[in-house]
């Protein structure tokens, strides 16, 4: 099934995508990578669209949990993060600089926790989950690992 199908045919209100993708403000170098090759951003823009547009709902957060999926360039700032806003995701969760996938797992894990269990607002999951690597995981307690996450949009 391709992504299109899997949008189309499937019901969500968040998204997340823990794949790898590059930015630019020209939309031919502006991709995410997926099983079957890079989606381009346009089609990027209108897999998002076309969800927003068949559900009620939308999409209510868009995480993209790879490295610098929220860098842009001198022309475009907040990279993806700011593409899936303009399309439609009302909070995009992205990172700034280069990631450590074992950080990342549990910083996003902890951000998961906090949204259902204490029901707090996303920019107060995120903000929790960047604490708790920090004070609870001393081989991630360097800004590096914590800092680089971003919240485009919605916060609440």
């Amino acid at each position: 099934m391709n992504e299109q199908s899997a949008v189309n045919t499937t019901t969500f209100n968040i998204l997340h995508l823990a794949t790898h993708g590059q930015f630019s403000s020209r939309p031919e170098n502006t991709f995410i990578l997926a099983a079957d090759g890079p989606i381009n951003v346009l089609q990027f823009d209108n897999l998002l669209r076309h969800q927003d547009e068949t559900r009620s709902e939308g999409l209510s957060m868009l995480i993209l949990s790879a490295c610098q999926t929220a860098a842009g360039d001198n022309r475009a700032a907040l990279g993806l993060a700011g593409v899936s806003v303009k399309a439609g995701a009302r909070s995009t969760l992205a990172s700034l600089w280069h990631i450590s996938d074992k950080s990342t797992a549990i910083l996003v894990g902890e951000f998961y926790r906090e949204l259902v269990q204490n029901k707090v607002t996303k920019a107060e999951a995120l903000r929790n989950a960047q604490i708790k690597l920090l004070r609870d995981y001393p081989n991630y307690s360097r800004p590096g690992y914590w800092a680089p996450y971003v919240l485009v949009g919605n916060w609440l």
